[in-house]
């Protein structure tokens, strides 16, 4: 499907195409200057949702870098999220005595993340930090640090560059809102 127009299911662009790369640049420069003496970073990007994110910040890096994926599932009761997640696939290099920035496209209850900072402060990183393209603290249920934010948003249901619906839009190059009737 080409996106060279809205599709009818998107309320509205939210955040365009510019400003999304203006932030992922400035982003990139502020982690390539907090990691400039260090030469063994590691991303690690949340599947499925942060890959075109993961994928503009690692090329606007200035700096040397590793890139890996980790999968997740959260469960969910009816609306009510439980809190309950799982492996789906791990990263394919140890974290031990590395610099890890795990980059996520969302910050929804902060379930997800929590769960994967526990499991890779177990496993003893030389570092630990976060990189979160959108944050919705109206919805947070458990606070989890974010080192570098992109953007904090209303609870509205966002899609586009890596964010989905049903696995839709997720490569709309822009962020846009999808229509409450679509989903409700």
């Amino acid at each position: 499907m080409a996106y060279r127009e809205i599709p009818a299911e998107i309320e509205r662009v939210f955040l365009d195409e510019e400003t999304i790369a203006a932030q992922v640049r400035r982003l990139a420069a502020r982690i390539s200057e907090d990691y400039a003496e260090i030469d063994n970073l590691i991303l690690v990007g949340v599947l499925k949702g942060a890959f075109i994110f993961l994928s503009d910040l690692s090329r606007n890096l200035t700096i040397p870098h590793e890139v890996d994926f980790i999968a997740l599932s959260s469960y969910n009761k009816g609306v009510v999220n439980t809190g309950a997640v799982r492996f789906i696939m791990d990263t394919r290099s140890s974290v031990t005595d590395r610099n890890v920035l795990v980059v996520e496209d969302i910050l929804d209850t902060g379930y997800t993340l929590d769960y994967l900072l526990r499991a890779f402060q177990a496993r003893n990183p030389a570092s630990l930090r976060t990189c979160v393209f959108i944050s919705k603290p109206d919805r947070h249920q458990v606070k989890v640090p974010i080192d570098y934010l992109g953007f904090e948003t209303p609870d509205e249901w966002l899609v586009g560059y890596g964010l989905d619906y049903a696995d839709r839009f997720r490569t709309l190059p822009y962020i846009g809102i999808l229509k409450r009737e679509v989903y409700a």
